[in-house]
């Protein structure tokens, strides 16, 4: 894996758009000057030997990821999760109904040489999709006709669509994105999922998840239409959904009105998984050391909100390393992972987005930051296989 230069198209900026990548925070380079979200100035090449290999511990981290479920809702472990005592039985019931998953995003640290180690799984309300799925494809594709990327996600998302229509309600799925993201990245990400599912043959609606209204008298969810939503794909995390008068209704009418990404994923998505994970694989060459409330052998450690998200939050403790960032997460409680630097390239630290769809390996997508955490303004920049 290297990093390297690249003349930007001339019209990028315009090509984007018409791609739908419309939204992005300002980032920065070392030396301080202004960076686009979109940047094409740099991209990183992978030899297919490499991405075969983090493929491979891609679809083995989501095998135990779904063992670390099956244990954690077993032995019935939630309150480590800070999760409300009154859910559980609602996630159990989702993961013994096999409540359909569309997709995830595992976040990995890896600099070319040795197995990638899972940071995190967004595992509930993954972003940075479509610019991983079409815009860097699109790039690739104009500027390396003859070179490869690791991008099969568009293709198996229509897939998993259609693998998991005859799991779902009778009716239309309706796409919803809440209208408190003034950034427009919810918005599009659904609209993209949107257009992938149509493309499967499903009908589907897209509204607003505010929009969404309840009938008391029937007990349902129903759109502006007043029509009953057999299915509704949100995002829009669970954390936050439970904590609301709408939440208790989607939960306790499960499966009344099925939600994607399901319930279960409550678990996937909080960070007290990465303790689980390595108390039931200790030692795996794909894990960091973690440990859910307190930092236990470890001297340098990064200390994650459970529920964070965007990089708030986050405490590094680790000699000439030093960094807390803010933010308004933590009440529920932290898990301490081992420090293991994002490498440096040229100053800057890339974090792979390995993206899961179903259960295979579907594509990767590169965030660079100036520091050490990734947040929701570091930049995304494209990859290529080179032609062998």
């Amino acid at each position: 894996m290297r990093r390297e230069i690249s003349r930007p198209r001339p019209d990028w900026r315009q090509k984007i758009a018409e791609q739908g990548l419309v939204f992005g925070s300002p980032s920065s380079l070392p030396n301080g000057a202004p960076r686009p979200y979109w940047d094409e100035s740099a991209h990183y090449v992978l030899d297919m030997d490499e991405v075969l290999a983090i493929e491979a511990d891609v679809e083995l981290l989501h095998s135990m990821c779904l063992d670390a479920v099956d244990n954690v809702i077993t032995t019935e472990r939630y309150r480590e999760f800070g999760i409300p005592e009154w859910v559980w039985p609602h996630i159990a019931e989702s993961w013994r109904r096999r409540d359909p998953h569309v997709y995830g995003r595992f976040d990995l640290r890896y600099d070319g040489s040795g197995p990638a180690k899972l940071l995190e799984y967004n595992a509930d309300t993954p972003t940075a999709l479509l610019e991983a799925s079409v815009v860097q494809w699109h790039w690739k594709t104009e500027l390396f006709p003859d070179d490869d990327q690791w991008n099969s996600i568009h293709e198996k998302l229509v897939e998993r669509w259609k693998e998991i229509t005859g799991l779902l309600p009778s009716g239309d799925t309706h796409f919803t994105w809440s209208t408190a993201d003034a950034t427009g990245e919810d918005h599009v990400t659904v609209a993209y999922l949107q257009e992938t599912a149509a493309e499967a043959g499903m009908n589907t609606v897209g509204l607003a998840i505010e929009e969404i209204g309840w009938d008391p008298l029937l007990k349902r969810f129903v759109d502006l239409e007043e029509a009953p939503m057999s299915t509704v794909v949100k995002l829009y995390p669970w954390e936050w959904m439970v904590e609301e008068e709408f939440g208790r209704y989607a939960v306790e009418g499960l499966p009344g009105t099925l939600w994607i990404e399901p319930l279960w994923k409550m678990l996937l998505s909080n960070k007290a998984m990465l303790a689980v994970l390595w108390e039931m694989y200790p030692g795996h060459p794909n894990l960091l050391p973690a440990f859910v409330d307190q930092p236990g052998l470890l001297t340098e450690y990064v200390r994650k909100p459970k529920l964070g998200r965007e990089g708030a939050n986050i405490e590094i403790v680790a000699p000439g390393y030093e960094t807390a960032t803010g933010g308004v997460y933590g009440r529920e409680g932290y898990v301490y992972q081992a420090f293991d630097p994002l490498p440096d390239f040229d100053g800057l630290r890339p974090c792979l987005g390995a993206w899961i769809v179903g259960d295979a390996a579907a594509g990767l997508g590169i965030r660079e930051t100036v520091g050490l955490v990734t947040d929701n303004g570091s930049a995304f920049v494209p990859h290529r296989i080179p032609e062998s």
